[in-house]
């Protein structure tokens, strides 16, 4: 049974692009174990709300919340660093590379301290496991 509590919160969103208002008033929630797919015609604000949440975009108005938190995302590497990411539609895959290395691309799991060696093993363990680290 999913969480009660949403993981992921965002309150009343607008967007605008010059004079077009892209998103008016978006309300949008997630709980942990939920699995969503936005679904509209081009033009819709699909791409333009999941690139606030990741940090490509700043909403004109609204909150985000993180685990009940107010947050201002404003990088795809703050977002990242909460453990927000996406699966766009269209994967751009590096087809010499693995699943793991691809999945992990520019993100690389690496030791701490003076070794700062690429953990192969938790890449490909992650990877593969349907049980995503959510922080």
């Amino acid at each position: 049974m999913p969480d009660p509590e949403p993981l992921l919160r965002m309150e009343h969103i607008t967007k605008s692009f010059s004079r077009i208002t892209v998103l008016d008033d978006v309300s949008f929630d997630v709980r942990r174990g939920e699995v969503h797919a936005l679904i509209g015609e081009n033009g819709a604000g699909k791409s333009t709300l999941m690139k606030i949440v990741t940090g490509a975009y700043q909403a004109d108005r609204g909150e985000v919340f993180w685990k009940g938190r107010p947050v201002e995302i404003k990088t795809p590497h703050q977002a990242h660093d909460l453990g927000i990411n996406i699966v766009h539609q269209e994967l751009m895959l590096v087809p010499q590379l693995s699943i793991g290395e691809n999945v992990f691309l520019g993100r690389h799991l690496v030791g701490r301290g003076v070794s700062r060696w690429v953990k192969w093993r938790d890449i490909n363990e992650q990877a593969y496991s349907k049980d995503w680290d959510i922080r």
